[in-house]
């Protein structure tokens, strides 16, 4: 049996994977159908739009993530799978590469829900995708998911505790990267190479997610996307560095 089928086996016979992929789906979606729902009649909504709520599913695949390892920590079952399989690197990168996988899903189910169901409540042209950017606005929303699951599970073999992981990731994905701008000077520097605010870009362009201001962003999209997938596995890579080192 292949580490990639352990993990898997191992990731899909908890439960919690199952509830945090539903709550991300239903979060995803369930924001486009308010937003289109609470609109004011007339007026148009745009493909954006119907991802808002990718920000709350991010959070929710962080914590799905950091699960999937913390938890091994806590019961002890990393040490037995370590002891199975000496090569730390190949079984952390083998469950990364799983999580990150089931996130790529999740994240495509529920933008092209949350797309669906925008359009099926205030069909419109603006909705239509008919550019790479509004594909890339919808579909790129999965990509993002899998490379914050990535991320996740690099902050969960770093930290071992749910409980820390977990806060550390959802303060950070919601807050403190648009707290940091608000430094005097530096702030709005610092801002610009933040990992989540250049994945941002790649999923929005020039135009930030608030569709009111234009992107700080100086990478293009493209480049946007392989800084932000160059961070998630230099985080994996010093992870899997330290619990080389550490007991398990």
């Amino acid at each position: 049996m292949t580490l990639l089928a352990v993990e898997r086996i191992k990731l899909f016979t908890t439960r919690s994977p199952w509830w945090c992929a539903a709550i991300a789906i239903v979060l995803t979606a369930g924001f486009s159908a308010l937003i289109a729902s609470a609109s004011p009649a007339g007026e148009d909504i745009l493909v954006s739009t119907t991802q808002a709520g990718s920000q709350f599913g991010t959070a929710v695949i962080m914590v799905l993530a950091a699960l999937s390892v913390t938890t091994e920590y806590r019961f002890g079952t990393i040490r037995t799978t370590f002891q199975a399989v000496p090569h730390r690197g190949s079984v952390l990168t083998a469950k990364a590469t799983v999580v990150g996988l089931l996130a790529l899903v999740i994240g495509e189910v529920g933008a092209f829900g949350a797309w669906a169901l925008g359009y099926a409540i205030r069909p419109s042209a603006t909705l239509v995708l008919d550019s790479s950017a509004k594909w890339i606005n919808v579909a790129g929303v999965g990509v993002l998911f899998a490379l914050a699951a990535v991320i996740a599970v690099a902050v969960g073999i770093l930290i071992r505790h749910s409980a820390g992981a977990i806060a550390l990731l959802l303060i950070y994905v919601l807050a403190v990267e648009n707290l940091i701008q608000l430094i005097p000077t530096v702030g709005p520097k610092i801002h610009e190479w933040l990992p989540f605010n250049v994945a941002d870009k790649f999923l929005h362009g020039a135009a930030s997610g608030q569709q009111d201001r234009a992107s700080d962003v100086v990478l293009s999209q493209g480049w946007s996307l392989a800084y932000f997938a160059a961070f998630a596995v230099v985080l994996m890579a010093i992870a899997v560095g330290v619990a080389k080192k550490r007991d398990a």
